[in-house]
């Protein structure tokens, strides 16, 4: 009897690079000296850990200049860095500069990993989203560099170096040793739109890069990807900032300056879409303010891009696919262009299954003591890949911990390719192959 060779298909590729990235990540920082008092990081901790920055999130137990050694914060940056690009892409890079071919698998993995929509041309992207990283994060390193030399010294220069990643990737990991984000800098305006700044390109997508680097300004040049990315992306950040203005003027903000409290509410409408940092507390928030944030959380950032969250592209569709039916249209219209509808069914399965992830993870928090108001922000926020939290990340229970360390995982490779990594084709030759209608609604 022949035997079926197995192999990994390309989302299954993604997901156990990943894990072994996350596990190598967790034995390097148990490591005694990768801790500032030399003694060795329980391994649920460092699972954590690991698994809050391969996964591009910022949920830590533990501030991190505070708990870790220069060692252990560079472990932490690595593991930013390869995760923001994936380590698929950076091991297909290592292979192009070897000179080494690439083959169809490998380019299929490099499709999810990157965003790209076809197998054809991923090897350039790759190569441009290298070079973009390396630029956008050299010329934020050197901007940051202006605001830490002064304040840190010598330290400074690192800071720099950690905040740029940290900001391009969506990361949300800081070195303030303040134990609260970014708080005691949010008068800051040089630092924060240098932030802002970074957050919106490493959150913009590599296929957006890859038009403005090949078209520049000629808008009507772009994938119709990158235009309803872009598109997307300014307005979430005009409508929300705006109404973090009008909200938190009275509670999250009361007290600052008129122009604080516009920097504030231009801060707070970035860094939910999965960047982590936080310029103000947000137990302050307001309802409203708490509710927006989790909204923006469950959006997230481009596709394709080094955030989480179900996409502003598929959140775009969504919306454009309601307002189609809404007005009894078959097709759905958007520059000029008709969307494919299989597309339009993925990103209603994607929503779905992350919806569903992110109540499952939020009621296994609440079975653990956790309140409801707490539990949501904190699954939403963990399966975004954000790394906002209202204080409770570092009182987790063990099985919360391990809860959480999921959803990021599955935020980051996405709930559906987890999904489909985990499950095999099966022949459905008993299933007719006459559609057949449903109630829907």
């Amino acid at each position: 009897m022949e035997r079926r060779r197995f192999t990994l298909n390309a989302v299954q590729s993604l997901a156990l690079s990943f894990a072994c990235l996350i596990l190598l990540g967790a034995l390097l920082l148990m490591l005694p000296w990768a801790s500032r008092d030399r003694a060795s990081l329980p391994f649920l901790d460092a699972l954590f850990t690991a698994t809050s920055a391969s996964c591009v999130t910022g949920l830590v137990l533990c501030d991190t200049w505070t708990q870790f050694s220069l060692f252990g914060q560079a472990v932490i940056l690595v593991l930013i860095q390869i995760g923001g690009l994936s380590f698929m892409t950076v091991s297909a890079l290592v292979s192009i500069f070897l000179g080494r071919r690439i083959g169809l698998h490998r380019r299929s993995i490099l499709m999810d990993s990157v965003g790209a929509l076809q197998m054809g041309g991923v090897v350039r992207l790759t190569r441009r989203a290298l070079k973009v990283t390396v630029v956008c994060e050299g010329a934020g390193a050197a901007a940051l560099l202006v605001w830490f030399l002064p304040r840190y010294g010598l330290r400074g220069v690192w800071m720099a170096v950690f905040h740029a990643v940290s900001a391009f990737c969506n990361a949300g990991f800081d070195l303030l040793g303040t134990g609260a984000s970014l708080t005691s800098a949010a008068g800051e305006p040089y630092l924060n739109i240098v932030l802002i700044l970074l957050i919106i390109a490493g959150g913009l997508g590599f296929l957006v890069w890859d038009d403005i680097l090949t078209h520049g300004t000629r808008f009507r040049r772009w994938r119709l990807h990158s235009k309803l990315a872009f598109t997307g992306t300014l307005l979430v950040f005009l409508v929300s900032g705006i109404a973090f203005y009008i909200l938190e003027g009275g509670h999250a903000f009361a007290g600052a300056s008129a122009g604080d409290k516009l920097l504030m509410a231009a801060f707070q409408a970035v860094t939910p879409r999965t960047a982590g940092f936080n310029t103000v507390d947000l137990r302050s928030l307001s309802q409203s303010g708490t509710l927006l944030t989790m909204i923006l959380m469950f959006i997230g950032a481009g596709s394709g891009s080094t955030g989480g969250g179900i996409k502003v592209n598929t959140f775009a569709v969504l919306v454009l696919s309601a307002l189609a039916r809404v007005r009894r249209r078959e097709d759905v219209d958007l520059f000029g262009r008709r969307l494919d509808e299989e597309d339009i069914h993925k990103a209603f399965s994607a929503v779905s299954m992350y919806f569903m992830v992110c109540i499952a993870g939020c009621m296994v928090l609440c079975l653990q003591g956790i309140a409801l108001d707490d539990a949501l922000f904190e699954s939403i926020s963990a399966m975004g890949t954000v790394g906002l939290t209202r204080g409770i990340t570092a009182t987790l229970p063990a099985f919360s911990k391990v809860t959480v360390a999921l959803m990021m995982f599955a935020g980051r490779v996405g709930s559906m390719s987890v999904a489909m990594a985990i499950t095999r084709d099966r022949p459905r030759a008993h299933l007719r192959n006459v559609p057949e209608k449903i109630l829907i609604g």
